[in-house]
């Protein structure tokens, strides 16, 4: 077996960049020798602790803390340092288990998006729903992707947006009644950890395939259903999306619900 090994060698070994390997070498966890040429020369031991490294990195360990760990190794630190292990191993066991979820729950949504019924106006009951907001006025499609992302920022590990039907746009009542369909007031995104809040109540709904410039058509349905069944309307307008160009690129796949706060007598 050989003694020692060049930089290139070790680097397709363990797929690290020459320039990682110099940082360990900076921060004293690698020493290796000088050959010919000045070539630095690995030794078993390097492999070794490149083997050590490798491992604890794969748990997000601290490059000061594996130092500390390599240069005083000891039956008490090599115990101390297993039990860490575990309790990293243990953490994202559980960070993966609830991803898990959040995909099922995803999917879940995915397959309720495509069995909905279409164009038919219901009355349904929501508690109060916790979401984030921002509210800025948009008017183009490019303006709110930049408002969800910086809705998602807020909780990186939990907010997706494929699959998500908890996204969606607020629209004045009294712009909507006018027939005026281009001026958002804002977004939200539903999420028990928002600090804002839909209001409960019942809530007018219909959804609709294709994209949101059916509004215009859509939304008088709402509007003659609560004349016809003696509802008070209270806005704003909530349009939630459901299948967007996220989900699918062609439009005529895409799903939105619209759904407006509703209480009996006029």
């Amino acid at each position: 077996m050989k003694q020692y090994y060049k930089i290139g060698e070790i680097s397709d070994l363990y797929q690290i960049g020459p320039d990682s390997l110099r940082y360990y070498e900076k921060l004293g966890i690698l020493t290796p020798k000088r050959g010919s040429n000045d070539y630095r020369m690995y030794s078993l031991d390097d492999l070794w602790r490149l083997n050590v490294i490798r491992d604890l990195r794969r748990l997000d360990f601290p490059m000061e803390k594996i130092k500390e760990y390599l240069n005083n190794r000891s039956i008490e630190t090599t115990n101390q340092l297993l039990v860490e292990e575990l309790s990293a191993i243990d953490a994202q066991i559980k960070e993966l288990n609830l991803l898990r979820e959040n995909v099922e729950e995803r999917l879940l949504t995915l397959e309720d998006a495509v069995r909905q019924t279409l164009e038919a106006v219901t009355v349904k009951y929501f508690p109060q729903r916790r979401c984030h907001t921002i509210m800025s006025a948009y008017h183009t499609d490019e303006e709110m992707d930049m408002l969800i992302k910086q809705l998602l920022n807020k909780d990186k590990k939990n907010l997706y947006i494929i699959g998500n039907n908890k996204i969606g746009s607020f629209l004045s009542l009294s712009a909507a009644e006018s027939g005026n369909f281009g001026t958002y007031e804002g977004v939200f995104i539903i999420d028990r950890n928002g600090s804002s809040s839909l209001e409960a109540g019942n809530y007018l709904s219909v959804s609709y395939s294709g994209d949101s410039h059916q509004n215009k058509d859509i939304f008088p349905q709402l509007l003659n259903y609560a004349e016809e069944h003696s509802l008070r309307l209270a806005g704003p307008v909530l349009e939630i999306l459901w299948v967007d160009i996220h989900q699918a690129e062609d439009v005529k796949e895409h799903i939105t619900e619209l759904q407006i706060r509703c209480t009996a007598g006029k």
